[in-house]
């Protein structure tokens, strides 16, 4: 109690309220809620252009903002989750892999989460789905500043897989066709009670990562087979969620945004995007991005900004008035493009990392790819094992024109090219030193030869 008192403290001071003031003042809060699928694909919404029928997602970004170049901060589900809620790259947080159930480990305790930010604000918190940050007692989420968490510890295709309640199991094996409905129960009931003070929902839903559960209600019913089904499933919760904040009348006091942790699986759709989940070609990284606030966020707004997962965070403490975090954020505050006052924001290059490697980094309209495996993801490591080779030369896209990461422009365009890489440079500097050493073993190793855009051949 006494070290929260003081983090409490320390807090309220640094944003300038009083401890006497703390109350009066979270009353006038905002909240929060994030709901996150898992592997859902760039194209795999109505508003994106599929024709998975997503109503109830539709109207929210009717009624507030769409963003078409919103960047997971990772390929895959624990470090782009761990970027979520630290608002930092993975390769910082000491997350940079997919945790399993033999891990040990999970996110560091000297990281702190959103969750962790705003409860010495005065905010209720709760966590719902996938956590995948760690499964021992102490990394789960009531000890990582949610008051309450009711979900599964990692993926739904890892052994075993336990539903938990805070951190005691209720049911194991968890029967995923009735997941999607128990989350959305739990999620109501979060809502009614925390209605009075300013509150965070953490909404990661299971699903569609594989294997696809749908309930009975929803298996069946979409023309394009269990997966639709499952994204189907997904729209009705967000529809009951945000039916709930209507009817308790805290529209006007909550934002809501949803997107996904990383691209499409064995299936979805990734758009008209290059590549899929595991790989760091748009189609493993960009994502769904909606928001809604009505009376703050415009209505029917389109944003071709560049953001990140990584800007949650940032945003969220500015929006409530918390002051920084000790550790330094990667992430910036992205409110002026949200409220309509900005179309766009100047940021530093957005590094892309698969597992420890870097390997494009991403500047406004331009992507420069400076590595890549030797193998498609999930595929078999061919001989001498899976490796990172440097590009070299590096290829350059042009995503305004080139979406589909199609046409090296490189040779072009050697200014954007020599710039990129001298903000790389800049940044790298900053890092963990075994992110920075196996930045420097890549460049120094032998690259294959190259067809540009391609996988580096096999030398024999």
């Amino acid at each position: 109690m006494k070290d929260s008192l003081t983090r409490r403290a320390f807090l309220a001071a640094g944003a300038g309220w009083s401890l006497s003031s703390l109350a009066s003042s979270a009353a006038q809060l905002p909240n929060l809620v994030i709901i996150f699928c898992d592997d859902l694909g760039y194209g795999d919404l109505g508003c994106y252009g599929s024709r998975i029928r997503t109503p109830n997602l539709d109207r929210m970004a009717a009624e507030g903002m769409r963003f078409m170049q919103h960047i997971s901060a990772n390929p895959v589900c624990s470090p782009s989750r761990a970027s979520l809620l630290t608002g930092r790259y993975p390769t910082r947080v000491g997350v940079p892999r997919v945790l399993n159930p033999k891990d040990t480990t999970g996110l560091p305790k000297d990281e702190l989460t959103l969750a962790e930010m705003l409860k010495p604000l005065g905010y209720k918190t709760m966590c719902i789905g996938k956590w995948h940050l760690g499964h021992l007692p102490e990394f789960l989420p009531t000890n990582r500043g949610f008051d309450e968490y009711f979900g599964i510890p990692y993926s739904n295709d890892m052994k075993p897989t336990p539903l938990l309640h805070n951190t005691e199991t209720v049911e194991e094996p968890a029967r995923q066709e009735t997941l999607t409905q128990r989350y959305t129960e739990h999620a109501l009931r979060f809502l009614r009670e925390a209605k009075d003070s300013p509150f965070f929902l953490y909404f990661a839903h299971t699903f569609p990562h594989i294997p696809l559960h749908a309930s009975p209600r929803f298996r069946g019913r979409s023309p394009l087979g269990l997966y639709g089904d499952v994204v189907e499933e997904i729209d009705w919760s967000v529809g009951e969620v945000l039916g709930a904040l209507k009817q308790l009348g805290l529209e006007d006091r909550t934002l809501v945004l949803f997107s996904s942790d990383n691209g499409p699986w064995y299936q979805g759709s990734p758009g008209r995007l290059r590549g899929r989940k595991g790989s760091t070609w748009e189609g493993g990284v960009r994502v769904p991005f909606l928001a809604r606030w009505p009376g703050r966020i415009p209505k029917g707004r389109v944003s071709n900004a560049l953001t990140s997962m990584m800007d949650i965070v940032p945003t969220f403490l500015k929006l409530a008035g918390a002051p920084p975090p000790p550790k330094p954020l990667d992430g910036i505050d992205i409110w002026p493009i949200l409220s309509g006052q900005r179309q766009e924001l100047e940021r530093e290059v957005l590094l892309y990392f698969d597992n420890i490697h870097l390997q494009c980094a991403r500047w406004g309209r331009w992507k420069l790819h400076v590595a890549r495996y030797n193998t498609f993801a999930y595929n078999p490591a061919p001989p001498g094992g899976r490796q990172n080779f440097p590009v070299d030369p590096p290829e350059l896209y042009d995503l305004l024109n080139d979406p589909d990461e199609s046409y090296d422009v490189a040779p072009e365009n050697p200014k954007i090219v020599a710039e990129i890489q001298n903000r790389i440079e800049r940044l790298m500097a900053g890092f963990p030193e075994p992110i920075r050493k196996d930045y420097e073993e890549t460049r120094r190793r032998g690259g294959s030869p190259y067809t540009p855009g391609a996988l580096p051949r096999r030398t024999t």
